[in-house]
């Protein structure tokens, strides 16, 4: 999708110069200026037979491990071949501000390119692929070093076992009819509670209850601001609302800062 750098909103750049305590919710579109397909995009190859829904669920691992463990390893690859967005770079260098006590990332993502784009403590809600566990007992497992991101693609992969009960080990990511991870939640909800300014990029919020976070801010009187570059996007009364993507308008809003 191409959409034509607009002017920083006033209101935004007046409330990012001010704010000392910063949350960014990012979802899908932060990640798909990287080449990450968002999660119900037309698949094709080996997987074009499957609905990811239908392989997202832990009755599908259990039913057919091999396949659930290798679709999620393609996942897993594709996201390591990745890098990350100007976007993700300009979240790390807006943590970086002098005026800027507090930044936290909530992402629904389960990719690593917050992190590896040099941002810390990065709050991942609905898991990551990179973090697998066992399915029985809920031990972490380690991937191995040779779990290369050139490896062949595959529609059958048996999945590792788990070194503490033998279990199969499963991917690290909140499947359908899974609570989010407590944590993460907790953490996120109250540093949105604390937060003077609110960032909503790169997500419908349509997803819950992800998508409730933004009302919990606006209860506490964060100012909240909406990037997307959907002509439809919406927020709430009072809310600044920016149609742009996450790798256009994040180091825009940096370079008016001045530090961009």
């Amino acid at each position: 999708m191409s959409v034509e750098r607009a002017p920083v909103p006033a209101e935004l750049l007046s409330a990012a110069r001010t704010a000392q305590r910063i949350v960014v919710l990012t979802g899908a579109g932060m990640s798909s200026e990287s080449g990450i397909p968002t999660f119900r995009d037309k698949v094709s190859g080996l997987w074009a037979r499957f609905r990811p829904e239908d392989l997202a669920t832990p009755e599908a691992f259990a039913r057919q491990p091999d396949v659930v463990w290798a679709w999620y390893e393609a996942r897993r690859r594709q996201v390591a071949r990745a890098q990350p967005n100007a976007g993700h770079n300009a979240l790390r260098a807006l943590a970086a501000l002098p005026h800027v006590n507090a930044l936290a990332i909530v992402t629904q993502n389960v990719d690593d390119l917050h992190e590896r784009a040099g941002s810390a403590g990065v709050l991942h809600l609905h898991g990551s692929l990179f973090a697998p566990r066992c399915f029985d007992c809920g031990h972490a497992f380690v991937l191995p070093a040779g779990a290369e991101a050139d490896a062949p693609e595959m529609a059958s992969l048996p999945p590792p076992r788990c070194d503490r009960c033998g279990g199969p080990v499963r991917p690290g990511v909140v499947w359908f009819g899974e609570a989010l991870p407590e944590a993460p939640w907790r953490t996120a909800l109250a540093r949105v509670a604390a937060a003077d300014l609110v960032l909503v990029v790169g997500t419908s919020g349509l997803v819950y209850p992800a998508a409730g976070l933004p009302d919990t801010a606006r209860q506490h009187g964060a100012q909240v601001a909406v990037l997307n570059p959907d002509a439809d996007a919406r927020g709430a009364p009072g809310d600044i609302v920016w149609q742009t993507t996450a790798a256009r308008g994040l180091p825009a809003l940096m370079q008016a800062l001045g530090a961009g």
